[in-house]
């Protein structure tokens, strides 16, 4: 996207804006009605969609009106769309950033208009933490170590090396960096637990069978599969399949996120251990909305509790499942 003028940048924001809650057209001004502006990184998966879902349908439930962005998992979209927000004079910005870095030039921006900024999902790595009020989401290093742990104790008695390829997130995002760190951090006390793989698969479906595909052609041996996320592990099953290994046999596989599909498949023994993160942190959202345009104190970060599923606990699961 051309970002020349302000203009052309105004332009791409009033295609991304819909109005999620209410069509009332009430603004931040006149009325009093708090005015959220959430800047979404996109629906690349069926835990985004559940996230997407949760505010929207929150915001409405806590009577906030909410102004919501497709990025498309693209930054400058994002960015579009905050300056956007800033504009309209919201009450409060939220969002999930695509990535980490980058973040410092609009959330001045956004701090000099006098709007507090609250990070949802994933962190930035500004030095500056006066540019946001808070974080509400999940610990993605803990995450990344459960699913080590879980790796570590299911391979403790391996006489052989056990090679492990990886399905990385988006390349640059807070839950990729640090799921990685932490899965690497718990298997690096093993010397037999090798990652001999890792590549990016975008957080999708379409793209992780793509980059398992080329696993399989490029390496001799697979014994596991890493997975950031279900949808990346749900397309790398596609792909297991299709080269004649059973899944959750031949390959075992463990990943990150809790979606339905991926407790069918881990119920199904195609999966075998996944870690949850919660999506459904619009409650939470609201009542920091409301909290900080009340001018009260929050804490700095705020995370949800999660668990981890096996078999047996994903068919418990399964019939109450939401997303």
């Amino acid at each position: 996207m051309s970002r020349r003028s302000w203009t052309a940048a105004a332009g791409v924001a009033g295609l991304l804006l819909l109005t999620a809650c209410g069509g009332g057209g009430k603004g931040a001004s006149g009325t009093g009605a708090i005015t959220l502006g959430f800047a979404q990184v996109g629906a690349e998966s069926g835990w985004r969609t559940a996230n997407t879902k949760s505010i929207q349908e929150s915001a409405k439930t806590a009577g906030i009106e909410l102004k919501f962005s497709d990025a498309q998992q693209k930054q400058e979209n994002q960015i579009t769309a905050i300056r956007s927000y800033i504009q309209q004079k919201v009450k409060v910005i939220a969002f999930s950033p695509v990535v980490e870095s980058g973040w410092d030039t609009v959330l001045k921006e956004a701090k000099a208009a006098n709007i507090p900024v609250i990070l949802t999902d994933r962190a930035v790595d500004s030095a500056d933490k006066s540019l946001y009020k808070t974080f509400l989401g999940s610990d993605f290093v803990a995450e990344g170590k459960k699913a080590g742990e879980w790796l570590t104790k299911e391979y403790a008695s391996a006489t052989a090396d056990v090679n492990i390829v990886e399905l990385q997130g988006t390349t640059g995002s807070a839950p990729a960096n640090d799921r990685k760190k932490g899965f690497g951090d718990v298997i690096a006390a093993n010397p037999k637990l090798k990652v001999v793989a890792s590549q990016t698969g975008e957080f999708t479906r379409a793209k992780g069978k793509e980059v398992m595909e080329a696993f399989l052609k490029s390496q001799p041996k697979i014994d596991v599969l890493y997975a950031h996320n279900d949808d990346m592990a749900l397309g790398a099953i596609e792909a297991i399949q299709a080269a004649g290994k059973v899944p959750g046999k031949d390959i075992k596989i463990v990943s990150v996120d809790g979606v339905r599909d991926a407790l069918q498949a881990l119920a199904d023994g195609k999966i075998n251990h996944v870690v949850e993160c919660n999506p459904l942190l619009g409650p939470q959202l609201m009542d920091l909305v409301k909290k900080v345009v009340a001018g009260e104190q929050v804490p700095p970060r705020i995370e949800t509790a999660e668990t981890e599923f096996d078999q047996a606990s994903a068919k418990a699961a399964l019939p109450q499942r939401q997303y």
